[in-house]
């Protein structure tokens, strides 16, 4: 089944998608512009939601990682 249609595996994907964005900020600055709009803005936004959510956001991942390991 595809990660859209599972909601588990859609807040799986968006919690990963918003760490990679934090990551990829912090290595490299110039990849995720401040002044881009439309779609590459949200790589702008779920870089902002991480750094600011940091604790929320790794809390998700690992019960996220949890619920992967012991629950299917």
């Amino acid at each position: 089944m595809s990660a859209l249609f599972d909601f588990k595996s859609l807040i799986i994907v968006i919690v990963l998608f918003i760490c990679c964005c934090s990551y990829i900020r912090d290595l490299r600055p110039s990849m995720v512009n401040s002044k881009t709009e439309g779609f590459t803005g949200l790589f702008r936004k779920a870089a902002v939601i991480g750094d600011r959510l940091s604790p929320y956001v790794a809390l998700a991942c690992v019960i996220s990682a949890m619920t992967t390991l012991f629950l299917r």
